[in-house]
């Protein structure tokens, strides 16, 4: 007979009584939740049979005081200030390095790494597109090289197919807002040449310099200003001081210069810390002293010229191209190996004496029909050793 069913005398058997009926719930309550745990994960989905939920130790106690359930954005530290005089020294040509313009953009890369390049001249090409900033800084992360300076050429040519979008807020450029009157589709379908006088240009330019400065970029050329600006020539001040404000707010040290052809207003020329242009060699890699190029029907400047040097804070060089059989870089890729070394030789040391810069060539379009060496593709130039030119020792050697 259970212990339950006895009768007890007085006060000491209904304490004994209750005590009992309170363990055997407690038994029967605890089997429930014991079952419940089997069956169910700490999450309420269902264990497989013969498993058993995990239960993870808890972080150390200094993890779990400092979380706070959002993942904040790192700030990159500001990079060096740029060096001017080291930048005139070794300045390359790295069109599109970032924006992956280059359709071997590996090699390009790793070209770049293997390089004694310290500027890296429109490495953010925006001809004709608008920069994607989350491809520019995968690529940035790709760069071994850490003390390097990119360039950001802001074009004189956009597309006007609308869609590009401000990631900070929203909104949504109107291309089409920017384009200078009478300028639609001058560089191709869907295309124009955009004007500083317009407010959704200045809102674009705005948000693409103010972005490549949080990423580090300190270099930013204006394309052919004179085809961007105004015959009064009255934004680019506006527009310049905006982006040395927010350089300067964010403790970046930037450079700024232009493409300003045959302008020689020094007032304006002095607005930038450098112009740049290209320098018009002949088949023998030799080049003019005058103002302006022979061989071209209206002023194709020749910036090292006094009409423009001595209006200027610095002068950039280049062998200039556009894809045509009488650009810079089409008669130097025609040239044989040795006379494009001793052509490279040759400009590097004439603006070195001239305390002026002179970019090697580290990528460039070519005529497709341009019947000299060529690198990933007929229609581009690159010195690397992957392709037909090899220029990439005698380059090398150059800015060592």
């Amino acid at each position: 007979m259970s212990v339950l069913n006895k009768k007890m005398p007085g006060y000491r058997g209904k304490i004994y009584f209750w005590l009992g009926i309170f363990l055997v719930a407690s038994i029967v309550v605890g089997g429930i939740f014991w079952a419940r745990g089997k069956y169910f994960s700490t999450n309420g989905k269902k264990i497989e049979p013969g498993t058993e939920a995990q239960v993870l130790p808890a972080p150390p106690p200094e993890i779990q005081e400092s979380f706070s359930g959002v993942i904040s954005e790192i700030q990159k530290p500001p990079p060096p200030p740029v060096d001017m005089d080291r930048l005139k020294r070794q300045g390359c040509v790295a069109d599109g390095l970032l924006t992956e313009y280059n359709p071997d953009q590996g090699e390009f890369i790793s070209l770049i790494n293997r390089s004694n390049c310290y500027y890296l001249h429109r490495a953010i090409e925006t001809w004709r597109n608008p920069p994607d900033f989350a491809v520019i800084e995968k690529n940035m992360d790709q760069v071994a090289k850490r003390d390097v300076v990119y360039g950001m050429f802001i074009a004189e040519a956009i597309g006007t197919k609308d869609g590009y979008k401000n990631e900070d807020t929203g909104y949504i450029f109107d291309f089409k807002k920017m384009c200078h009157d009478e300028s639609i589709n001058d560089w191709g379908e869907h295309t124009c040449k955009p004007t500083f006088s317009s407010k959704e240009y200045q809102k674009y330019l705005e948000y693409i310099t103010h972005k490549a400065i949080d990423l580090g970029v300190q270099s930013f050329t204006f394309g052919q200003i004179y085809m961007q600006e105004s015959d009064t020539k009255n934004y680019a001040p506006r527009i310049v001081k905006d982006i040395r404000d927010y350089a300067k707010e964010k403790g970046v040290d930037v450079v700024i210069g232009a493409q300003t052809g045959s302008i020689t207003d020094e007032k304006y020329l002095k607005l930038f810390d450098y112009i740049e242009g290209g320098v018009g060699i002949n088949s023998n890699g030799d080049i003019e002293n005058g103002p302006c190029l022979s061989s071209r029907g209206s002023c194709w400047a020749l910036l090292w010229n006094k009409a423009y040097s001595t209006n200027a804070k610095n002068v950039l060089l280049n062998l200039d191209w556009t894809g045509i059989p009488s650009d810079d870089l089409d008669i130097f890729a025609r040239m044989s190996v040795p006379k494009r070394a001793a052509t490279l030789q040759n400009l590097y040391t004439f603006f070195k004496q001239k305390n002026m810069g002179f970019m090697m060539p580290y990528f460039g379009v070519l005529s497709k029909d341009n019947g000299g060496c060529f690198g990933p593709k007929k229609g581009f130039y690159s010195p690397s050793d992957a392709y037909s030119c090899r220029d990439e020792s005698v380059i090398g050697r150059i800015l060592k």
